[in-house]
């Protein structure tokens, strides 16, 4: 074995506070296990505006304790360096693997800084803690969770005190912070942070309950699922207080269980994720079926159809929910680059200001004047005044609230869907993904496509081809492209953030007159056509 590996390891040994990882690491030592341990060894978890996000195991290319409390100490640091010490740092963590362990030990390094840290008393949806910073008048908020990703990793995400998420150049002034951050041993560790609980969940629940008018239609059977995660028990209770009936929950699922035994990728996103909640459906006669994910800020809807159950895209789900929010608004409305256009041409139709962002909530959230916003990753913010990031709670109340009032006039959300398809054109959206096991191969893609650029994709021709690296007056650079298609068509082709994946997200428009399975089945062909072409215009 290398003598430096095996001294970065033996010395990692001597820091570690976690008896866990301490011994995983002594058996890859004592069995000489070099691949492994140059991999845990061969660089850092790199702290951006997703925070941290990785496998939990031993060593600095992982999520462990050491890891944890070196970023603690690192936000603590900013957070003093920039006088941001007028309140406390809130503190939530979901039921995964050593999550209430990450948390303890971050309440432990924020006292320790001399600062004020609040932990929630057990596990809980994250966008609690997006409500609490701005309830509790926190000057940051942190939450150890690693969303939907497989059961392995965990993750930590950095919110200050506005509610938004971290972004440049807050994140890297956190990595500097964190980077400089000396020997464990040295960094103070106090143990008598306060705690919240009951007070804070009433209070997000309250505010969740206010979104709908008592007059509204509330008849409406549900199946709901929170795949293993922190979501049933705040959903139960949000939809009690809004005057649903509580939802028939999948009984295998129901429970936090951080090892996910029945699903293989606890993101509802995935083909088969949702499908005990869809045979619950099926078996109670049920209207509707929604899912969260692990950490409940993303919310999934399955309706019936004339050929059965099927889930609703990310995009036709926040059409939807603009069609039902942005009439009378005088706010913003807001999606992601990579978002179905068609929230644009709904907010245009109610005179609703309309803007675009880069991927992800830490754009989104912190749009002035949002009154709406949502990404196609099933990430939909219904109540910015209260929670500035996507938020599977509330979205689910509404979405009970939406389907309730279209049942009450004798519809569904899929004849809501074939009305805004006569109103705008049917806008259908698709994805091409490509998981890699080398990075490397990612930037090979994104090298050949800046190279030799597609001039047709399908049926269309390249119109316009934007480099987001390049960045505009409009958008902060970040590694993309984006394809303007003749007919209304778009493309747009990313890295993904928090995933080794190539990502390209596909749309379609299709005019329609009164015959939208048409104009459906037309939109299905168009959009198989650009992916075969993309994939091989990208060699993935």
């Amino acid at each position: 074995m290398n003598q430096d590996l095996k001294a970065a390891a033996e010395a990692w040994l001597r820091e570690d506070p976690d008896p866990d990882t301490r011994a995983e690491l002594t058996r890859l030592l004592d069995a000489g296990a070099t691949d492994e341990l140059a991999d845990r060894f061969s660089g850092t978890l790199e702290f951006g505006t997703a925070g941290l996000r990785g496998a939990v195991g031993a060593g600095p290319n992982r999520m462990n304790r050491v890891v944890v409390i070196r970023a603690a100490a690192g936000l603590a640091a900013y957070l003093k360096a920039k006088g941001l010490t007028d309140g406390p740092v809130l503190i939530g963590y979901d039921a995964r693997h050593k999550s209430d362990v990450f948390a303890q030990d971050t309440a432990a390094v924020i006292r320790g800084a001399g600062l004020d840290a609040v932990l929630l008393d057990r596990p809980a949806p994250t966008p609690v803690v997006a409500f609490g910073i701005r309830h509790l008048h926190a000057v940051a908020g942190v939450v150890v969770t690693a969303s939907h990703n497989p059961p392995q990793d965990n993750g930590y995400k950095v919110y200050l005190g506005d509610g938004s998420q971290i972004v440049p150049p807050a994140d890297a002034e956190i990595a500097a912070a964190i980077a400089a951050v000396g020997p464990l041993a040295e960094v103070p560790r106090g143990d008598d942070w306060q705690t919240a609980g009951d007070d804070l969940l009433d209070a997000y629940l309250d505010r969740i309950a206010q979104l709908v008018p008592a007059d509204a239609p509330r008849e409406l059977k549900v199946a709901y699922t929170p795949l293993h995660g922190v979501g049933r028990t705040l959903v139960e209770a949000a939809v009690a207080r809004a005057g649903f009936a509580v939802p028939r929950v999948v009984p295998a699922q129901a429970d936090p269980d951080p090892d996910f035994p029945t699903v293989s990728f606890p993101n509802p996103e995935e083909p088969g994720a949702i499908d005990a909640a869809l045979d619950l459906a099926r078996e109670i006669g049920a209207d509707i079926a929604v899912a969260n994910d692990p950490d409940a800020d993303r919310c999934a809807v399955a309706v019936p159809d004339v050929d059965g159950w099927r889930m609703l895209r990310g995009d036709e789900l926040g059409s939807l929910l603009g069609e039902f929010l942005l009439p009378g608004s005088d706010g913003v409305a807001a999606c992601s680059i990579v978002s179905s256009s068609l929230l644009g041409k709904i907010a245009a139709s109610y005179g609703v200001r309309y803007v675009e962002t880069l991927t992800g909530f830490k754009w989104i959230g912190r749009v002035p004047e949002l009154v709406f916003g949502y990404e196609e990753a099933l990430g939909y913010c219904v109540d910015p005044d209260a929670v500035k990031d996507k938020d599977g709670v509330s979205t689910l109340i509404r979405v009970l609230q939406l389907a309730a009032r279209a049942k009450a006039a004798g519809r569904t959300l899929v004849d809501l869907l074939d009305d805004l398809a006569v109103k705008h054109g049917l806008h259908a959206t698709d994805q091409l993904s490509a998981r890699v096991d080398d990075l490397s191969l990612i930037a090979q893609a994104m090298d050949r496509l800046r190279a030799t650029p597609p001039t047709t994709l399908g049926a269309y021709s390249v119109q316009r081809i934007d480099d987001l690296g390049q960045g505009s007056e409009s958008l902060p650079p970040t590694d993309g492209l984006r394809y303007t298609l003749s007919d209304g068509a778009r493309v747009v082709v990313r890295p993904s953030g928090t995933e080794p994946k190539l990502k390209c997200y596909l749309e379609v428009v299709v005019p329609v007159t009164t015959d939208v399975a048409a104009a459906r089945v037309e939109a299905a062909g168009a959009l198989a056509a650009i992916k075969t072409d993309l994939a091989a215009a990208a060699a993935i």
